[in-house]
């Protein structure tokens, strides 16, 4: 029996040094590195065979660690690629290729038949003709009502209150319960140029409704992403009562077009450089990205920026022609999703 239990131990033995022959290079290679981390031995790159996949690991600490190390080894081949890269550039001197453009979802864009090219004479007709024409000719000058939906909780109506620092000329005012319908005749009786709503869903404002009087047009955007002025980092002071300069950015279709000179009739024509204020609405991708900036002067050459607040994010639901009319109204644009989203190249402002 003796013999036998000497036997069974012995190829127990035997079965235990095959185990720790046939051993996982991942452990090998991390038994390895933690030597090196003690300062035993000198340090080793780490070497991953080629089908090697961390997701295969069981341990949560091993399958951590091998995963910091697989990208800090990633690193340091990019940085290597880049370092020959550029050696190869500086030999060649000028005839040296150019640098290959990054492919973004902005630069692949589909290309859209109603891009707007600032020297078409029909596009300069319309803008002549349009809702927009009497603010772009100086004949009138603008006045904003700023307005919530019914019962309106604190954010949604500290957000109105901050909007009304940002544009000039512009007076808040409580909804009432009263229909748009009847708002809008008051508005027009009052020479009001514009009428902004800001909706809201549980307690958080969700939608923005901008109607331009008399005639229209009315757009309905969501609102996401909103930042009160105390919810902004290393903010500036408060917004002066100066006008500030407005930005748009990237509004390129006949869409856009409109769009864009719809936010632009907010703003008074002569903008007060005295106070460094600028209105930045901003599209990408169909966002528009809107912000409030403070420019500083640090130097002759250098400029600094300070953010004021409030911030948020708009995408355009629907365009419709004349004043706010949900029933009855005709639009010149619906987005639908289903038949408008099929592709991430494809853009409409």
């Amino acid at each position: 029996m003796a013999k036998a239990g000497e036997k069974s131990g012995g190829s127990g033995k035997k079965g235990l040094k095959r185990k720790a022959a046939v051993a996982d290079p991942q452990e090998a290679a991390v038994a390895g590195d933690g030597a090196t981390e003690g300062g035993v031995q000198p340090p080793k790159a780490t070497a991953f065979p080629p089908g090697f996949s961390i997701s295969e690991i069981k341990n949560k600490q091993r399958r951590h660690l091998m995963f910091t190390r697989w990208k800090q080894q990633q690193r340091k081949e990019k940085l290597i690629a880049k370092k020959k890269l550029k050696k190869e550039r500086e030999a060649l001197g000028d005839k040296a290729p150019p640098k290959p453009v990054p492919k973004t979802i902005d630069n692949q864009r589909v290309y859209d038949e109603t891009t707007v090219d600032p020297n078409d004479e029909e596009v300069a007709y319309d803008e002549s003709t349009d809702e927009f024409a009497p603010y772009f000719n100086r004949e009138t000058s603008p006045k904003i009502l700023i307005t919530t939906s019914d019962r309106p909780h604190g954010r949604t109506v500290k957000l109105c209150q901050q909007l009304s620092t940002v544009i000039p000329n512009s007076h808040v005012y409580y909804r009432r319960g009263l229909a748009l319908k009847k708002i809008i005749p008051q508005c027009i009786s009052r020479d009001f140029t514009d009428l902004i709503v800001v909706n809201e869903d549980r307690k958080t404002p969700n939608g923005l409704i901008l109607s331009h009087l008399p005639n229209g047009p009315t757009a309905h955007f969501k609102m996401s992403s909103v930042r009160l002025r105390k919810e902004i980092k290393r903010r500036g002071k408060d917004p002066t009562e100066h006008v500030p300069e407005i930005i748009l950015n990237n509004f390129t279709t006949r869409l856009g077009h409109s769009i864009g000179r719809m936010f632009a009739s907010l703003f008074p024509h002569n903008p007060q450089f005295i106070g460094r204020q600028v209105a930045t609405f901003h599209n990408q991708r169909d966002y528009i990205f809107f912000r409030f900036h403070r420019y500083i002067f640090k130097s002759e050459k250098k400029v600094g920026i300070q953010e004021l607040g409030p911030r948020f994010t708009l995408k355009l639901r629907s365009l419709q022609k004349g004043t706010f009319d949900s029933k009855y109204g005709e639009y010149e644009w619906v987005h639908k999703p289903r038949e408008m989203d099929t592709s991430r190249r494809k853009f409409h402002l």
